[in-house]
């Protein structure tokens, strides 16, 4: 099969009848593959059903510039340092890092406050001045703990293609200390709890489960481990995370990489077992030598890219879940007397069983847990006018058959500014409706997700092994993104694309 297309390519006209390399979805992970492949010569184009390139980094207009309203937290840039030298860049000419002197500032509701850091003494030492000697030590064997299942899991799990197994649990046996993390039955939350006698300890370090979309009383207690991702430092983006997209969607130009944002992929062609084409809403077609499907890989099991690419990925790939959110995002001023803002804060709620309860049962949190993101702290001093502010609660993801609350716009602004005044946080001017992204909206933005932002829930011990890797079961048809291995977060994303990238050069039918 062979057509000829008429392809609107970064303002210009261009026809062609030779097969691509073709990516569906401008996300990071598809920014990275396109640059793999792009970088090795191949020709390639990117397909982006919305108007901006980035995925779920996006932002929101505002009267202090736009707002990020998708990831704030950027850890491990040797991830991007590595794709931009493999493409002969530098990443510093495309991208501007600020490295976070503060990780991230927790609060409580009874006063207390407590800031991390990526060195262990200056923890240890903070951690002994807000809960006492022993916390100290209780975090200092945490620390070593899952410093040593992050060395065994990193390699083998994380940076591999596929998971491999083999080498996942020789590492594991080397280390017996980390043995009781890894028991079937063995949750976060638990295991945290035999690790600090503090519970707000418990507390902050089981919200690193959140990251990838599980509940911490739910998820295996390995994941523990991404506490080492953040410890090895925290970056902001000069202009926010969208820049990062931008520098990525750069670098992908300038090694030939052709863009048509705008325009909805809507089916994808297999022919004699192979996929070899895909087809736009506008009607066209596009050759394809491989393609890289960067969105939700439930879209392909729900069969939204047509039938023949349905038997791609195992629905059970898929399913259940993950964790959703409302993310407010927007500018305002802040009231005087109001707690000393950095760049990622925490404010916790009372009672975490009783706030991942209420998602559990899909209700809407009480007394949430609260993330904010203060764009514009990146440097620790407060901007004198409006600031930008990302604002993230928890949510469950949609359930099939259910509509959401009519009011749960208002329901969510409620709880929000009321759990945030606990803390002598007021916004001069409330955030308008608009500058809410609901469970609702982010499913509309992410065909198929039901809403949930990190793909497959992690709340089962083989979560991991159950995540698509890059090679779908149709020849030809690879994935990139937060839904495939090694899974959520941004530079987990980065990795599946140059997973994707790999996979797709050393295809043997590939070209």
């Amino acid at each position: 099969m062979r057509a000829q297309v008429n392809n609107r390519l970064m303002g210009h006209t261009e026809k062609t009848d030779m097969p691509r390399d073709v990516v569906i979805g401008a996300g990071v992970g598809g920014l990275c593959a396109a640059i793999a492949l792009a970088s090795a010569g191949r020709g390639v184009t990117v397909i982006e059903a919305q108007a901006h390139l980035g995925g779920k980094i996006r932002t929101l207009p505002s009267e202090a510039g736009p707002v990020d309203t998708g990831p704030t937290v950027l850890t491990l840039p040797d991830v991007f340092e590595t794709l931009f030298a493999r493409s002969g860049a530098r990443m510093a000419d495309y991208v501007t890092l600020i490295p976070q002197p503060i990780l991230a500032r927790h609060f409580w509701p009874d006063g207390a406050q407590l800031d991390l850091f990526s060195d262990s003494a200056a923890n240890a030492q903070a951690i002994g001045r807000f809960a006492g000697a022993q916390a100290a030590r209780d975090y200092l064997r945490f620390d070593r703990l899952t410093g040593d299942m992050y060395r065994a899991f990193d390699g083998p799990m994380m940076r591999a293609r596929q998971p491999q197994l083999g080498s996942i649990a020789l590492a594991a046996a080397q280390r017996p200390a980390i043995w009781p993390a890894l028991l079937p039955m063995m949750s976060l939350s638990r295991w945290l709890a035999g690790q600090f006698s503090d519970p707000r300890l418990v507390q902050l370090f089981g919200r690193y489960a959140t990251y990838v979309g599980g509940a911490p009383q739910k998820s295996p207690a390995v994941l523990g481990l991404i506490w080492q991702a953040e410890a090895a430092g925290v970056w902001a983006v000069q202009g926010g995370m969208a820049a990062l997209a931008a520098g990525l969607a750069r670098l992908a130009r300038e090694k030939g990489v052709q863009f048509r944002c705008g325009i909805a992929a809507q089916h994808i062609a297999v022919n004699d077992g192979r996929a070899t084409a895909v087809r736009l809403a506008d009607g066209s077609e596009i050759l394809a030598r491989s393609i890289t499907f960067n969105g939700d890989p439930a879209a392909l099991a729900a069969g939204l890219l047509g039938p023949m690419a349905q038997g791609a990925v195992r629905a059970s790939a898929t399913r259940p879940r993950s964790l959703s959110a409302y993310v407010w995002a927007f500018a305002a001023q802040i009231n005087g007397g109001a707690p000393d803002l950095i760049h990622h804060n925490v404010f916790f709620g009372s009672n975490p069983a009783q706030d991942f309860g209420a998602i559990a049962r899909g209700q809407m949190a009480r007394d949430p847990t609260l993330y904010i993101c203060a764009q514009d702290r990146r440097s620790l001093e407060a901007p004198n006018s409006a600031e930008r502010f990302e604002i993230i609660m928890n949510a469950a993801p949609l359930r099939a058959g259910t509509t959401p609350s009519p009011d749960e716009t208002d329901q969510c602004q409620t709880e929000m500014l009321a759990q945030l005044s606990r803390f002598n946080l007021r916004f001069q001017t409330p955030p308008p409706r608009a500058a809410l992204t609901t469970p609702q909206g982010w499913a509309g933005l992410f065909p198929a997700s039901m809403g949930a932002i990190y793909g497959r829930s992690p709340q089962s011990l083989l979560a991991p092994m159950l995540r698509p890797t890059a090679q779908t079961r149709v020849k030809g048809l690879f994935l990139a993104g937060g839904g495939a291995h090694p899974g959520a977060g941004v530079p987990m994303a980065a990795l599946s694309g140059q997973h994707a990238a790999a996979a797709i050069l050393n295809d043997p039918i590939s070209p």
